[in-house]
């Protein structure tokens, strides 16, 4: 399974980003052998408008089956997200990955 993180970092140790379209970048673990990757979504932090879609295009390019973050996407972004089998669990915004990582296999945060 390919687990993508809202992320202000690149490691395990790096704090969730609450924020979804605006979020610093995204960490991709790969669960088949724990790999992780960084995505930088920075061109969308200072965005004036339609930075929640274009940030979706990015997800939608890497292909995860999971989105974890604090807050889920706006209306139009979570629109666009809907049509793709992506799940999205919201709750995470003062965890680190790990920490996130380790509730979401608990069933602990919710299902946006």
């Amino acid at each position: 399974m390919k687990i993508l993180f809202t992320t202000n970092g690149s490691t395990w140790d790096s704090l969730i980003d609450a924020r979804f379209g605006r979020t610093t970048g995204f960490l991709l673990l790969e669960e088949n052998d724990n790999s992780l990757r960084y995505f930088d979504n920075s061109i969308n932090q200072q965005a004036a408008h339609g930075a929640g879609l274009q940030t979706v295009k990015t997800v939608l390019e890497i292909k995860p089956d999971i989105v974890i973050t604090g807050n889920g996407p706006g209306e139009k972004a979570d629109a666009l997200i809907k049509d793709s089998d992506i799940k999205i669990y919201t709750g995470a915004g003062d965890m680190t990955v790990k920490d996130a990582y380790e509730i979401f296999k608990q069933n602990k945060l919710p299902l946006f």
